[in-house]
C-alpha cells in the first residue's frame, strides 16, 4: 500500500519500541489497528455512497443516450432512400409510377 519494505518496517517498529516503551507499544498498534479500519470503512461506505448515487444519475441518463445512438446511426442516404421507397399518397407515388405530378389540362 505505501511501498515499504520488510526493513523499513523493522526500522520503525524498533524507533516505535524505544519511543513509546515496551508498555505502551501494544496499545499503540492496537489504536493503530483501528484507525486503519475505520478508514478502510469511511472509504468504502463512501465509494458505495458515490457508487449508489452515479447509478441513479446514470438512470437518469440512459433514455437520452440512447436516443443519441439512435441519431448516430442515422445515414441521410439510407433514410432518403425508405423515405422514396415507402409508398405515399399523392404526388410523390404518382412521380414513381412515373406519371407528372402536374395535370397538363390545369396550364
Amino acid at each position: 500500500m505505501f511501498g515499504l519494505s520488510v526493513e523499513h518496517l523493522l526500522i520503525l517498529l524498533v524507533a516505535a519500541l524505544f519511543i513509546l516503551g515496551p508498555e505502551r507499544l501494544p496499545e499503540a498498534a492496537h489504536w493503530l489497528a483501528q484507525a486503519v479500519r475505520r478508514t478502510r470503512e469511511f472509504a468504502t461506505g463512501a465509494r458505495e455512497q458515490v457508487r449508489a448515487e452515479l447509478a441513479t444519475e446514470l438512470g437518469e441518463l440512459r433514455k437520452p443516450l440512447e436516443d443519441l445512438r439512435a441519431l448516430r446511426d442515422l445515414d441521410p442516404k439510407a433514410a432518403l432512400g425508405r423515405y422514396l421507397m415507402a409508398e405515399a399518397p399523392g404526388p410523390v407515388s404518382e412521380v414513381r409510377s412515373g406519371r407528372s405530378p402536374i395535370d397538363p389540362d390545369a396550364t
